[in-house]
């Protein structure tokens, strides 16, 4: 890992390099992404089975395309019972944790004839996509449907890239099911994205799609926004460590490789106020890496975005750290909770040095789907709130509105809205004031 001293510059020239992983840098493989976006929508099903037997080598029709109930249960088979109970456990905190997010509707009424509210409305049909191939994350199944569930979505709708064998990965249809995901179809990349934007024969249109993919499924997503809502534009994995002299080196390596193992484009950065904890981390990183299965993808993901930042004091560390905006931040200093109270942008913040970063991942209970590249500046985790709408309430008595209704007019007039105040003025013509 590069050490750097922490400046304004050097903060510059890392947040320029972060940078260069944005999906919107990515813009050679959006004529592909286009392509295939406007094919299914054209041809619906002939042009999704076609993708699907393209990329995925793997024959899917109408009649097979969707998971049925005999498949979930021969993954109950497969998939090891002790798996099963881990994902139940987890399945609970999520469940916990976002129950405490859901949001009322509210009415306030007043004796003057006037009530004013929210109404908070589930969304009708959720598009949740989920990777497939090399690797399979059935806690980010956990993730993205539980919160759309908890809000009372009425269909969840998720979609998966089948493997050669025309199946979907067992671990990945258990907690599918129990999550509760309603239906499962076969089907994924921008293809899959198409599909539930637009919908087909097949699969229905969505009112919004959520969970992360490759950069095909990443630009799509982009492509498709308007049409329908989606989550976020997810990039590489980020994680930053703040720490000071009393932080235990091996911890803090063994953390920052926790994302390094993602990919080639994963960011792991320590920014420290000590530069014995730097020498110390960047010899326990050099010890793992030799033995860890996803070597050759860390020191690629070390080599290009890993850095060691040392401060001159905390409120520098915490001011590069806002600065980063990190997907994942971990706080390991003597006063951690003072720290997270300067602390503006993360998109979660892990506090003392046993909340590894894993922890938030698996089985705490927040939402491991976070924003990247520096758009903790201005976006949050998932959350209930992205599987709800909410509509403002008006209702006026007529002795309400005629106390104020010359105001109005006199606003829409000064805006030379005429149809504005005389939609208003109507309801009074005759009327002497």
């Amino acid at each position: 890992m590069r050490k750097v001293t922490l400046t304004k510059e050097s903060t510059k020239g890392i947040l320029e390099n972060l940078l260069k992983r944005s999906p919107n840098n990515y813009g050679k493989f959006e004529a592909a992404v286009a392509e295939i976006l406007a094919k299914v929508k054209e041809e619906g099903d002939e042009a999704l089975f076609s993708y699907t037997k393209q990329f995925d080598k793997v024959e899917i029709t109408a009649e097979n395309i969707q998971v049925t109930e005999e498949e979930i249960r021969e993954a109950y088979d497969l998939v090891d019972p002790s798996l099963i109970d881990v994902i139940r456990k987890a399945l609970v905190n999520i469940r916990s944790y976002h129950e405490k997010q859901k949001q009322n509707s509210w009415f306030t009424s007043e004796s003057n004839g006037t009530m004013l509210g929210q109404k908070v409305t589930p969304l009708e049909k959720v598009g949740v996509y989920v990777p497939g191939g090399k690797a399979v994350y059935p806690s980010s199944v956990l993730m993205n449907v539980l919160p759309a569930k908890v809000a009372g979505v009425d269909q969840i709708v998720m979609t998966t890239p089948p493997g050669k064998d025309g199946k979907v990965n067992p671990a990945t249809l258990v907690a599918a099911k129990e999550a509760g995901a309603d239906v499962i179809y076969k089907v994924g990349g921008a293809q899959a994205i198409a599909a539930l934007a637009y919908g087909t024969g097949s699969i229905p249109k969505v009112d919004k799609i959520v969970g992360p993919g490759n950069i095909f499924v990443a630009l799509a997503k982009k492509a498709v926004y308007g049409h329908v809502s989606i989550d976020s534009i997810a990039g590489p994995s980020e994680i930053l460590v703040l720490a000071d002299e009393t932080a235990n080196p091996r911890y803090v390596a063994a953390d920052l490789l926790s994302q390094a193992e993602h990919d080639e484009l994963a960011s792991a950065i320590l920014i420290t106020t000590s530069e014995e904890l730097a020498e110390k981390v960047d010899k326990e990183v050099q010890g793992f890496v030799e033995v860890l299965s996803r070597k050759e993808i860390i020191q690629k993901s070390l080599d290009n975005f890993g850095y060691i930042l040392i401060a001159e004091n905390m409120d520098e560390a915490i001011e590069a750290a806002n600065a980063i905006a990190s997907e994942h931040m971990e706080i390991v200093t003597k006063n951690p909770f003072e720290v997270m109270m300067k602390v503006r942008n993360a998109g979660a913040i892990f506090i003392g040095e046993y909340s590894s970063e894993p922890l938030g991942d698996y089985f705490a209970g927040p939402n491991h789907i976070l924003p990247t590249n520096g758009t903790a500046k201005f976006f949050s985790p998932l959350s209930v709130d992205d599987f709800v709408k909410k509509s403002s309430i008006i209702y006026y008595s007529r002795d309400a509105l005629k106390k104020i209704h010359k105001d109005i007019e006199q606003f829409a007039a000064s805006e030379q809205l005429t149809a504005h105040a005389n939609s208003i003025a109507v309801r009074f013509e005759n009327e002497e004031e």
